[in-house]
């Protein structure tokens, strides 16, 4: 959603210039119901924690922020605007009506879960707090899902980044998750932070041994 309007070029030269605040508000817009590429402006951030730009604690917060926000927001308009502002919203930026109705469909399946599990679904990550609010769904019980669901999806989004963007490009990492299941993803940033630290591990011990021979007494 939204890359009529963003170039990856564009998107990496908002990343770099305002760094935390671009993914804050990357993500935080697309959760309030604004298709605009909050995900990739996301794995952006992680990919410049990797190399030093940005620190990973920082595109974390600002991710897990952003999307906290910005689903509340959009479950606000969704309960105060209902289901004709859904509508309307998403002829003004394009969205087929079919592609709204199957998000709704997958939202009424199952609420909960739809928060919770939501941002990994495009459509879901945008519609899924506006449909809460059109459902009423309890804002206490929404904002613990919610709350719960940023907090998985920026941590496996910018750990995905910040890991395999040390052994890969960020245009292959932004294909990668267009093109396989983000579970699967996940197993790979698994893998791949398992070796770092591993690597990180063997360097200490290493640097213990030599540090206690060079002190040994001769």
């Amino acid at each position: 959603m939204g890359w009529e309007f963003f170039s990856l070029e564009t998107l990496q030269e908002l990343a770099r210039q305002y760094g935390y605040g671009a993914v804050f508000f990357g993500i935080a817009l697309e959760n309030a119901g604004i298709p605009i590429p909050g995900e990739t402006i996301t794995l952006l951030g992680g990919f410049l924690a990797g190399s030093g730009d940005l620190s990973y604690g920082g595109v974390l917060i600002a991710a897990i922020a952003g999307a906290v926000l910005g689903d509340s927001c959009g479950y606000w308009v969704g309960r105060w605007g209902g289901w004709p502002l859904l509508t309307r919203a998403a002829k003004l930026f394009n969205i087929p009506q079919e592609k709204l109705d199957q998000a709704r469909h997958k939202f009424s399946q199952n609420g909960a879960a739809a928060v919770f599990l939501g941002r990994f679904v495009t459509l879901l990550r945008i519609f899924a707090g506006p449909m809460a609010g059109i459902v009423r769904m309890p804002y206490g019980k929404f904002l613990l899902y919610n709350i719960g669901g940023a907090s998985v999806w920026a941590t496996i989004t910018v750990s995905l980044a910040y890991f395999l963007g040390r052994v890969v490009t960020i245009e292959q990492i932004i294909a990668w998750t267009t093109q396989f299941s983000w579970f699967a993803l996940a197993a790979v940033v698994g893998m791949v932070g398992i070796y770092f630290i591993f690597h990180f591990l063997q360097k200490r011990f290493d640097q213990t041994i030599e540090s206690a021979i060079g002190d040994r007494p001769q």
